[in-house]
């Protein structure tokens, strides 16, 4: 072997170029200053919820008994702020990261400067999504989290009181939270299929996350009408609540399964329908 061949063989191989699109892009979404306040409101729903229940919590023996054995476990803390959040905080955090996923590069002028890195448009669609994934994961996480450390915090780590009465171990509990937590994340990636679609319609970011917040309360409002009944299966958001089936003794997965289908659906086709409108669309900027 030559002293080049050997040299090769020990030299490191570089990221592909759409990992070093997706560091890039990541970077971008971590760095924006208001992506970074947006998640610390998301940070402080559980922290205020915490703090709102210590406070109004009645000593033992002058209140209900089912109230101290919720409290008894820290980990009611993330589940009631992600209940809370996922009905607008969280959609609206994907609906301005989406926003500014295709539209905002358009406005501020760098996408046509991009496609001639050369970047291949299936990529930088495909990195542009898997980013905004990754950034439903972040908002969702961030909320789990924050939301054990001050609720274990405040109210200590002993049995979780499942919604089917019986209790459970800190560490089941914890792990069912973990699930929780990535139910959430696909039910958001699923929304953010949605908002890249629409982000590739626009050059303006702000009408593309305003369209999504729109779209997001639509499908909040239709599925409180009984009379749409055969509707609801088909809307996103129906299925996002059923996080609570795996918070039953055992957890039901019925529901569970349903409302990933419904999420993987809604990716699959908005990713396409993303997919086929950006691909041939004339950047002018």
């Amino acid at each position: 072997m030559s002293a080049v061949d050997a040299t090769a063989t020990r030299r490191p191989r570089r990221a592909g170029p759409s990992a070093r699109l997706l560091r890039s892009e990541l970077r971008l979404i971590a760095g924006r200053r208001r992506n970074q306040m947006g998640l610390v409101v998301l940070a402080v729903v559980p922290v205020v919820l915490a703090i709102a229940v210590k406070i109004s919590t009645p000593r033992p023996g002058r209140g209900p008994d089912f109230l101290s054995s919720i409290t008894s476990n820290g980990l009611f803390v993330p589940l009631a702020a992600l209940t809370l959040e996922m009905t607008f905080f969280l959609p609206l955090a994907i609906s301005t990261l989406a926003g500014d996923s295709v539209a905002g590069e358009a406005n501020l002028g760098t996408l046509r400067y991009l496609l001639t890195v050369p970047v291949h448009r299936t990529r930088l669609l495909r990195v542009k999504y898997l980013s905004l994934c990754i950034g439903a994961a972040w908002g969702v996480g961030v909320v789990g989290v924050v939301g054990a450390f001050v609720g274990v915090a405040i109210f200590g780590a002993g049995p979780l009181t499942t919604l089917s009465g019986s209790q459970i171990s800190f560490a089941e509990a914890a792990w069912r939270l973990v699930l929780v937590m990535l139910y959430l994340s696909a039910g958001l990636a699923g929304l953010a299929a949605v908002g890249l679609f629409i982000s590739t319609l626009t050059e303006q970011p702000i009408a593309a996350t305003i369209a999504l917040m729109i779209f997001t309360i639509i499908a909040w409002i239709l599925d409180a009408v009984p009379q749409l009944g055969w509707l609801h299966p088909w809307l996103i958001v129906h299925e996002w609540l059923s996080f609570g089936d795996l918070l039953r003794d055992p957890p039901s997965w019925d529901n569970v399964v349903r409302g990933l289908s419904v999420d993987a659906g809604y990716a699959v086709v908005f990713w396409l329908a993303a997919w086929a409108r950006f691909s041939g669309k004339d950047i002018t900027s």
